[in-house]
């Protein structure tokens, strides 16, 4: 049962409530003493753990993630498929559509960042990403054993009704209170984390009754031991690179926060571009908001794990901060989610990488990843099996989701959102200097071969642009893509050779090739023989590898960008398609079996005249598939982003070169495997060192360095 409390001005009585509890509810919910309730064990102190909030600025485009009107909780379809997306969009939306009965939240409800009203005969749930609680999460990993939920709402006839989950999905009503006077009630709630092993959240409903009903506050609170009871600070690290009005809003987004302040030890951009985040017209403002917090640290451009390294290596030498967070410039954060992460790794069991979730930035309510894992033997990185990328969650509520409710573990955490304690950078040391790609999850890697584990926790988020709208795969990030995936392999592999590594890269070589995308066949067969270098080179390389590498592209035409599409020829074939098929379809397993066979073949053969005047096809990003690609002899291919495309033509000297060396390059790597990832290993302590990375530093932290601002 709830306690309540009257919380009328001037009136100091304590009654607890006389409404009956469910009578199905689970004994996680248990009487308390109204004038006890506060007071906490002897040698224990009372902690928030998580607020209700509401968005910032009433913007509805996320407004899915903090309360719902849905209150349908029949799971939709979850296949991966293109098809089972779009189907699974379509079901959530009539789901809902059936259940709010039409119901919606007008701007004017939310009537601050914590209090929100509801129209009289409404029910809203807060079973949403930012406002369920993720007990499985709390339960697996801190040293919370049970928490109290106290919630104030005004209106008479308010309902209040607890519930949760269960790792399944399926949602039990835990206790039920409700408020028989128009001033200000206040319920609590005592709620076990006993029966969340494997998952399951918790969170509650209100429904007013025949007046509006103002559910004022909300939080989850626990008892913790006497030596948690203070909160620890962040550093914040963001790299930046020609985006100074991004940056300098999220600047100010976080200076404007007044309950995340004292969370901040500092706030670190180390600048690396030409666009400088000082000559923002917003950065004026966020310097103001953030006073002597911020510096704004000018070094070359050492990509983000360099730019990273820097704000961790600063924050180990200030040693002031309990933590590092790691976070991108170009995102939109969730202020609440920095405080929820500092709280989770206050009080988890032993030091712990904390992880924020990714949403899409252009359609913000869809969730990019629930948890991260890097396949063994493919070394890959991916979601975990049994989740789903790009979930919508204004389609697919939570309850709805329910494999959402499984507590998910993971390997690593992007470097977009993670707060790292001081601790652990001390211990296993700092970035790899390996400029983008593989920083973040190599480093997650690492420390959890050192005990220290990884959470992606549920309530800690940002707003980003989704990968889906890059082009990493094709462009000069394939060079740090190949490279570094092999670095993080020989350092982390449990498989003699790399697993099926090196088979795979083979065979994605000669998908590039038959593809006529020749300059990222020589950028990855580049990183292969940069990779055979060992692990000496990589601090080296850091500042001069990306124009080394732009000036290799440069040499061939599908490297060559064009905005305007009247830029190249118009297409023009020979001969029309065999019977009006342009090779457009899927060819299946079989049939590409015996493509990939023969193409390669094809490839040596005289390309045909006309298409080394004019395209032979205009190929959009989406089709740029290797089996379609193959094909023609010459085609206009678009880029995944939309703003340009490139010319790709057939060369069979290329072709056969590229062949050789791939095939080449793959066995030498074969051969010598065992003694790289032995000296990879052997190295690893040394170039991820606070001392290798000052001498890089060394050009901007010396006097006649530019260092900070």
């Amino acid at each position: 049962m709830s306690t309540q409390t009257d919380t009328t001005p001037g009136n100091s009585s304590d009654s607890p409530s006389d409404s009956p509890s469910d009578s199905g509810a689970s004994d996680t919910a248990t009487v308390t003493e109204a004038a006890s309730s506060s007071v906490p064990t002897p040698g224990t102190a009372r902690r928030l753990l998580q607020r209700q909030i509401l968005p910032q600025d009433r913007d509805f485009d996320v407004l899915a993630l903090y309360v719902d009107t849905d209150h349908s909780q029949v799971e939709v379809d979850a296949g991966d498929s293109a098809l089972s997306k779009v189907a699974r969009d379509l079901q959530g939306a009539a789901a809902r559509a059936a259940t709010s009965g039409g119901r919606s939240i007008h701007p004017d409800q939310i009537e601050s960042r914590t209090a929100l009203r509801i129209k009289s005969g409404d029910r809203i749930s807060f079973a949403t990403y930012f406002n369920a609680f993720p007990a499985s999460y709390w339960r697996r990993w801190t040293v919370v054993q049970s928490i109290r939920l106290t919630i104030t709402v005004s209106g008479r006839g308010a309902h209040v009704m607890v519930y949760k989950s269960m790792a399944r999905g399926n949602s039990q009503r835990v206790d039920a209170a409700i408020a028989e006077t128009h001033d200000p009630v206040t319920f609590t709630f005592d709620l076990s984390l006993k029966p969340f092993v494997d998952g399951g959240w918790y969170w509650y409903d209100v429904v007013a009754g025949d007046e509006d009903v103002v559910v004022e506050w909300a939080e989850w609170s626990a008892e913790v031991p006497e030596d948690r009871a203070e909160h620890g600070t962040a550093d914040i690290c963001i790299t930046t690179m020609n985006r100074p009005d991004f940056c300098a809003e999220l600047l100010g987004q976080m200076g404007d926060d007044e309950d995340l302040a004292p969370f901040l030890d500092s706030v670190m951009v180390m600048e690396q571009g030409t666009k400088l985040v000082t000559d923002s017209e917003f950065f004026p403002a966020a310097e103001a908001a953030l006073g002597d917090k911020l510096r704004v640290i000018k070094q070359g451009n050492l990509g983000g794990s360099g730019g990273y390294a820097r704000g961790q290596l600063e924050s180990v030498r200030k040693g002031t901060a309990t933590y590092a967070l790691m976070m991108d410039d170009d995102v939109v954060c969730e202020p609440e989610g920095i405080i929820r992460a500092v709280t989770f790794g206050d009080l988890s069991r032993r030091p712990t990488i904390v992880g924020g979730h990714m949403f899409s930035i252009y359609s913000r309510s869809r969730l990019h990843s629930f948890g991260e894992i890097v396949q063994p033997w493919f070394f890959w990185w991916q979601s975990v099996p049994g989740t789903h990328s790009d979930w919508d969650l204004s389609a697919r509520n939570l309850r709805s989701s329910h494999w959402l409710h499984k507590r998910i573990d993971v390997d690593f955490n992007g470097w977009f959102m993670c707060l790292i304690p001081r601790v652990v950078l001390e211990d296993v040391g700092l970035s790899l200097p390996v400029f983008i790609k593989w920083d973040d999850s190599e480093f997650g890697l690492r420390a959890k071969a050192a005990g220290y584990p990884t959470v992606s926790f549920p309530g800690a988020a940002v707003w980003h642009v989704p990968w889906s709208d890059k082009n990493d795969g094709l462009d000069w990030q394939s060079y740090f893509h190949q490279r570094n995936r092999f670095i993080a392999a020989l350092l982390h592999s449990p498989y003699s050779k790399g697993g099926r590594m090196i088979r795979e890269s083979r065979n994605h070589q000669i998908s590039h090739l038959v593809s006529m995308q020749y300059s990222t066949v020589e950028l990855r067969h580049q990183a292969l023989l940069d990779v055979l270098e060992g692990p000496d080179a990589l601090h080296k390389s850091l500042a001069k590898r990306l124009p080394e590498i732009n000036a290799m592209r440069k040499q061939h035409t599908d490297a060559v960008l064009e905005a305007d599409r009247d830029a190249f020829p118009a297409v023009r074939r020979t001969k029309p398609p065999r019977k009006g098929r342009d090779g457009v379809r899927d060819p299946g397993r079989v049939s590409g079996l015996i493509t990939a066979a023969v193409q390669p073949l094809r490839q040596l053969k005289k390309p045909r005249e006309l298409s080394r005047d004019f395209p032979e096809a205009e190929v959009r990003a989406m089709d740029a598939k290797w089996w379609r690609l193959a094909v023609y002899d010459s085609a206009v291919v678009s880029m995944a982003d939309g703003t340009s495309a490139a010319l790709y033509r057939r060369d069979p000297e290329k072709f056969r070169t590229m062949m050789k060396q791939t095939l080449e390059i793959h066995e030498r790597l074969k051969r010598e495997w065992p003694r790289l990832a032995e000296e990879y290993r052997s190295k690893l302590g040394e170039i991820t060192s606070p001392e290798a990375w000052d001498e890089t530093f060394a050009p901007w932290t010396t006097d006649a360095g530019e260092g900070d601002d």
